[in-house]
């Protein structure tokens, strides 16, 4: 579905908010994850805001798309995309990682509505995905699964073994959005752990693959079009983002996987987020 220019800087906007929101959240906790949230608006801007079939007013609606966030520490672009779209005031984003907050750090299943699974190690997603979405074709429902990965917990074999089960079930309802920022806390995962050829290993495994740019919403929302129409099989996107995208001095640094930014950082980084928004707007 081709978009109009007009809904193109709509999303670009909204995505711009929810990089504020993110910032903001992270400097009002002292704690938390930077880089991830930064990258991912792009992805959760178009899933809420394009894709998913979801009400806000409603988030247990029985029809719903279900999206788990298997890397439960980049949480705030999850919260931030979710407020914006009306599950709770966007003022709650300050509460984040607060004592008994429902935005806690990983995200908790029956403290927030529309949240599918208490995330927290890293690896369990897709299996959980896996699960969702075979229930829905036991049952004849027409919902799908989103699954939100990164790139570094390819790094736990549990994710490897839900990929096996995925492809042996044909789940065609199964989307899994990969986060390839390439960073984790210890540096690159080319170094830590090479996951490439990972595109190569997904299809060796009987997944379709789609690859785009996660920065640029367009052609987010194209790749997952496509995905919807592949029948028979499960898919992949592999979005390469960069990671700390909005923030110049965050962009492509694994040290802002896991920390916040001070106030000084933050103002910083809101200035730049604002200039950013001008410029959408005079191109609109």
């Amino acid at each position: 579905m081709a978009l109009s220019p007009e809904r193109v800087t709509e999303l670009k906007l909204r995505a711009n908010d929810v990089r504020q929101g993110i910032i903001r959240a992270l400097l009002a906790a002292g704690s938390g994850h930077s880089a991830g949230p930064l990258d991912m608006s792009d992805v959760f801007t178009a899933l809420y805001f394009s894709i998913l079939h979801h009400d806000p007013k409603q988030p247990d609606w029985p029809d719903r798309d279900r999206l788990l966030l298997s890397c439960g520490h980049i949480a705030p672009v999850r919260y931030s995309a979710m407020a914006y779209a009306g599950y709770f005031p966007v003022e709650e984003l300050l509460t984040l990682r607060k004592f008994g907050t429902r935005l806690q750090g990983h995200p908790e299943r029956v403290r927030l509505p529309g949240t599918e699974t208490t995330s927290g190690p890293l690896g369990e997603g897709l299996a959980q995905g896996v699960g969702m979405a075979l229930a829905a074709k036991a049952d004849g429902k027409q919902w799908r699964v989103y699954v939100v990965t990164s790139d570094a917990e390819h790094q736990c074999g549990l994710h490897w073994e839900a990929m096996l089960t995925g492809a042996k079930f044909k789940l065609d309802n199964l989307i899994n959005i990969v986060d390839r920022n390439v960073i984790q806390i210890d540096g690159s995962t080319e170094d830590v752990m090479p996951l490439e050829p990972l595109a190569e290993k997904y299809r060796a495994f009987n997944w379709e693959v789609f690859e785009c740019d996660g920065n640029d919403i367009v052609a987010f929302i194209d790749a997952v079009e496509r995905a919807q129409q592949v029948k028979g099989k499960p898919s992949v996107i592999i979005a390469h983002t960069l990671a700390g995208k909005g923030v110049s001095f965050m962009e492509g640094d694994y040290t802002w996987h896991g920390k916040p930014p001070n106030k000084e950082q933050a103002d910083e980084a809101l200035r730049e987020l604002g200039a950013e928004r001008e410029r959408i707007l005079a191109h609109a």
